[in-house]
């Protein structure tokens, strides 16, 4: 009988032992999740006021004055507006533009050494 209380002396301590490590446990994981929220709750506070600021700076008004100021833009009128006309059946090849031809002295892309 001693040896049978010995045993269920050992098991009862590794059970208690098994608890507190269970508990240490579920208070690291606990903690871990509220800086997690923590931190989404400051991400999305961010988020919010990036957003802001990109409305406030994408506003029609500042960027109509950016460049009337900055690029000295003219607003369009329809006394400087011209109105070009494309005839394609009068269009000929000639009259796209052709790049010039290369050299033959001159390596192509495809030969050149690195």
């Amino acid at each position: 009988m001693n040896r049978l209380n010995i045993f269920l002396l050992m098991i009862v301590l590794g059970c208690a032992l098994s608890v507190v490590s269970a508990t240490n446990k579920q208070r690291q994981v606990f903690i871990e999740l509220q800086r997690a929220q923590s931190q989404e709750r400051q991400l999305q506070q961010d988020y919010a006021q990036f957003q802001y600021q990109q409305s406030a700076l994408s506003k029609t008004s500042r960027i109509e004055q950016l460049a009337t100021n900055s690029l000295k833009m003219q607003p369009v009128t329809t006394g400087r507006t011209q109105y070009l006309t494309y005839d394609p059946a009068t269009a000929k090849a000639a009259d796209a533009p052709m790049p010039p031809p290369l050299p033959a002295s001159a390596p192509s892309a495809r030969g050149a050494k690195r």
